[in-house]
């Protein structure tokens, strides 16, 4: 007998399609346009009240611009695993703050998180986005600005707030600060939020 728990984990292909289409910002219409469907079909999917054969859910794919994985791969237990000493290190070319991702992709996930190196010296620009963001001060201190509104994060701090809410920081110390920064804007996949330059892979 199937275990119901174990089915329960999957993800449901109807709303990742239209969690999918929504951070695209397209309406049904413009997805069914995207992927030549109907509109009623594709509601019906969206609903799941119909399943769409393995050529019909490549159209909606490409429409949405994944690949098929995105609907059908089933995440390992291992894949949620990263190991200090083999995560990557990466960063944009032009900064100094370096980058490791700790967060798993699997279909429908809605959170990445990033360890943060932060130079002396480094100051953001001003952003806001949708999404929220929490930040944890795991050594060093920050100034992080909200609104206008300047706090200053010390070891074992952190800030909880909503992307649209015009932010930046700053490390005015002369070391090194690590922030431990998790958030629902996805700045590494396809879905992006916001366009970056190439990135550069630190040794």
């Amino acid at each position: 007998m199937a275990n119901p728990e174990k089915q329960s984990t999957a993800p449901i292909l109807g709303g990742l399609i239209r969690k999918r289409r929504k951070q695209m910002g397209l309406t049904l219409q413009q997805l069914c346009d995207k992927a030549t469907l109907s509109v009623g079909y594709l509601s019906q999917v969206e609903r799941d009240n119909a399943t769409p054969t393995l050529g019909t859910l490549a159209q909606i794919a490409a429409a949405l611009e994944v690949s098929l994985e995105y609907f059908v791969a089933t995440p390992k237990p291992s894949d949620a695993v990263t190991r200090a000493e083999n995560r990557p290190r990466f960063s944009v070319p032009g900064s100094d703050t370096t980058y490791e991702a700790i967060g798993a992709e699997f279909p429908g996930a809605e959170l990445s998180s990033y360890l943060l190196h932060v130079p002396p010296g480094f100051s953001s620009e001003t952003v806001s986005h949708e999404g929220e963001e929490i930040i944890f001060v795991i050594e060093g201190e920050i100034e992080q600005v909200l609104d206008g509104q300047t706090f200053r994060l010390r070891q074992g701090d952190s800030l909880h707030y909503s992307g649209k809410t015009p932010h930046s920081w700053s490390n005015p110390t002369e070391t090194t600060t690590r922030i431990l920064w998790t958030g629902t804007l996805s700045v590494l996949k396809g879905s992006a939020s916001i366009d970056l330059p190439e990135l550069t892979v630190v040794t």
